[in-house]
C-alpha cells in the first residue's frame, strides 16, 4: 500500500514538468497542490525547460486563488515575451478566468519605466539635483519657521514655555551622562597621543596645551553637537514622523493650531538655549580627563595643570568655541524637525527619515565647523 502525503506535501503548491520524446520543443507542466496564500510559502520554481516553444499547461488536484494566479500569470507573460506558445486548454474554464483577469489587472497596471544607466557623469548629475532639491526644501523649512518665529520671539509671552522646559530637559539635562563620560575619555586620548610624543622632548607640560586649546575652541562644541544629533536630532525626527502617520498634525490643523508653533518652535528654541550649556560641560569633562592623563602618566601637577589652563586659552578661545553651539544646534534641530515632518506612509518610513536626519545633520555640523575653521584663519583668530 503505498504512503500517504504528508499534510504539508497535500497543501503546498507543486509543480510537475512532463517530458514528450516524440514533441520536440513542447512542454508539458502539470500543476498541483494548493496554490493560494497558505500553500505559496515556498512558490514553487518556474523555470522553462531550453529548447521549449510550445507549453501545454494541465491541472490535477490543483487549487487556486488571486495570490497563486498572479504567481503563474507573471511567470506566463515572461515566457509569451520571449515568444513561447501557451497553450491552456487542459485547465478548467474558471481557473482560465481566474488566469485572464489578473493578466488583465497587470496589464492596467502603471508601470514605472527602466531609469537608464547614464554612467558615472550620469550618477552624479542625479545626485546633485538630489542635494539641490534637498537644500531648497531646507530653506524652505528655515524661511516658514523664521516667518512664524520671529514674531514668536518679539511676543515672547506667547511662547509655550512648558514645552520647552521639557525640551531642554530631554535635550539637555538627561544628555550631561554620555555627553560628560565621552568628553572625559576623548580628552584622555588626546592627552595620551600628545604626551606620547611631547615626553619624548621633555615637554610634558604643553600637553596643558594641545589638550586645553583643542577642547575649548574645536573639539567639545564639536562632540556634544555630533552626540545632540545622533540622540535629539533622531528623536524629533522619530517623534514628529509618528505624528504624520498618526494624523496628528492634520488634528492639530483643525483645531486651527500651527505644528510650527507648537511643535517645531520650542524644539529650535529649546536646543539653541542647551547646546551651548551641553558644549561647556564638554569642555570641562574634557579639560578633566586630559588633567587625569597628564597627572597620572606623565607627572604633571594637578594644581600645575590647573593653574596653566588660565595662561594658555583665554576667554577669547571659548568664546570661539562656544559661538558655534547655537548654530549646531539650530541645524539639527532644524533638519531633525524637517525630516519628521515629511514622513508619509508606513512606520518604515519613519525609520528611513530618522536615519536620513541623523547623517544630514552629523555631515552639515562638521561642515559648517570646517567653515568656521576657515573663517577663524581669514581673520586672524
Amino acid at each position: 500500500m503505498p504512503d500517504s502525503a504528508s499534510p504539508t506535501e497535500t497543501q503546498s503548491a507543486r509543480v510537475q514538468w512532463l517530458a514528450d520524446a516524440d514533441a520536440p520543443g513542447v512542454g508539458h507542466l502539470q500543476l498541483a497542490g494548493n496554490w493560494t496564500v497558505q500553500g505559496l510559502d515556498p512558490a514553487p520554481r518556474l523555470q522553462l525547460p531550453a529548447g521549449c516553444k510550445t507549453l501545454r499547461l494541465s491541472a490535477s488536484d490543483w487549487q487556486l486563488d488571486t495570490a497563486g494566479a498572479l504567481v503563474l500569470a507573471r511567470s506566463l507573460q515572461v515566457w509569451i515575451e520571449a515568444g513561447v506558445e501557451i497553450d491552456r486548454a487542459g485547465l478548467a474554464a474558471p481557473q482560465n478566468q481566474l488566469l485572464d483577469l489578473v493578466r488583465e489587472r497587470m496589464a492596467q497596471a502603471p508601470r514605472r519605466p527602466p531609469r537608464a544607466h547614464a554612467g558615472l557623469l550620469g550618477d552624479l548629475g542625479r545626485a546633485g539635483v538630489a542635494a539641490w532639491r534637498e537644500g531648497r526644501e531646507f530653506l524652505a523649512f528655515v524661511g516658514e519657521l523664521g516667518w512664524r518665529g520671529l514674531p514668536l520671539l518679539a511676543r515672547f509671552w506667547r511662547i509655550r514655555w512648558r514645552e520647552v522646559v521639557a525640551e531642554i530637559d530631554a535635550a539637555g539635562i538627561r544628555a550631561l551622562g554620555i555627553i560628560g563620560l565621552l568628553s572625559f575619555l576623548i580628552g584622555m586620548v588626546m592627552a595620551y597621543q600628545g604626551g606620547a610624543t611631547l615626553a619624548t622632548y621633555g615637554a610634558n607640560i604643553l600637553i596643558v596645551n594641545l589638550v586645553a586649546i583643542i577642547t575649548l575652541r574645536e573639539l567639545g562644541p564639536l562632540l556634544a553637537a555630533i552626540l545632540v544629533a545622533g540622540r535629539t536630532g533622531s528623536s524629533y525626527t522619530a517623534q514628529l514622523g509618528t505624528m504624520r502617520i498618526t494624523e496628528e498634525i492634520d488634528a492639530l490643523r483643525a483645531l486651527g493650531l500651527s505644528p510650527f508653533d507648537v511643535l517645531v518652535f520650542p524644539k529650535v528654541l529649546a536646543l539653541v538655549i542647551t547646546l551651548p550649556l551641553l558644549s561647556l560641560f564638554a569642555d570641562v569633562m574634557g579639560l578633566a580627563g586630559g588633567g587625569v592623563v597628564a597627572s597620572m602618566g606623565y607627572g604633571v601637577p594637578w594644581s600645575e595643570y590647573i593653574s596653566r589652563i588660565p595662561q594658555v586659552v583665554t576667554a577669547q578661545t571659548l568664546a570661539l568655541g562656544l559661538v558655534k553651539a547655537p548654530v549646531f544646534a539650530a541645524i539639527i534641530a532644524l533638519v531633525g524637525c524637517m525630516q519628521g515632518m515629511r514622513v508619509s506612509g508606513s512606520a518604515a518610513a519613519v525609520g528611513r527619515a530618522t536615519t536620513v536626519s541623523v547623517v544630514q545633520a552629523i555631515f552639515l555640523v562638521i561642515v559648517i565647523d570646517a567653515g568656521f575653521s576657515i573663517l577663524y584663519n581669514l581673520l586672524g583668530l
